[in-house]
């Protein structure tokens, strides 16, 4: 069976994911965020673009958008992705990482089986201010209006929380439900 490829994109946090998926027993790998998109298109079942300092080092992240497999954006994953398809990011009036409530919107795909309200652990120093027109909202919060989005048709989901850390509610729910929608819907 493919992996799941986690593309590193500098931040700490991707080493956890890594890390996440393993424990769960899910076949994943990490690559650099300089592959080229055809080994990234060769090589997985889907892909996971984590987070990292600053979205002008993410690589060639965005090309991976149009590989035509499921894609999960964590934080700086999910700014990729609504910049890709026309949305806005910009800096957060909350900043640094810590605990938010976030109201889930819909119970399909990514946040199925999730209760109406979770707590997360999220950074809101960048966040989307202005989501892709052709998106869903999945999430929001007090702090950030668009917590989670998804491009359903083309399984393309971007999280602002970390579902990778420990605080984060029943964070593993968010890595099964990509498991099961790459084993469906991937090459």
């Amino acid at each position: 069976m493919r992996p799941i490829y986690v593309v590193n994109n500098f931040g700490q946090f991707n080493h956890l994911i890594h890390r996440s998926l393993n424990d769960m027993e899910i076949p994943v790998s990490m690559v650099p965020n300089t592959t080229p998109p055809a080994e990234i298109a060769d090589g997985c079942r889907g892909i996971i673009i984590g987070g990292g300092p600053a979205i002008e080092r993410a690589g060639l992240c965005a090309h991976y958008l149009g590989l035509g497999l499921p894609v999960l954006g964590i934080c700086l994953g999910l700014h990729i992705i609504a910049k890709a398809f026309g949305g806005k990011v910009n800096q957060g009036s909350s900043g640094g990482y810590g605990p938010v409530d976030v109201e889930i919107c819909e119970h399909n795909d990514i946040p199925k089986g999730y209760p109406e309200k979770i707590l997360v652990w999220a950074s809101h120093a960048d966040e989307v201010t202005l989501p892709p027109a052709d998106c869903s909202l999945l999430a929001r919060s007090t702090i950030c209006s668009c917590e989670a989005i998804a491009l359903q048709k083309k399984h393309i989901y971007g999280l602002q929380w970390h579902p990778e850390v420990s605080h984060t509610a029943d964070g593993r729910r968010i890595f099964k439900n990509f498991d099961t929608i790459t084993l469906e819907n991937g090459i």
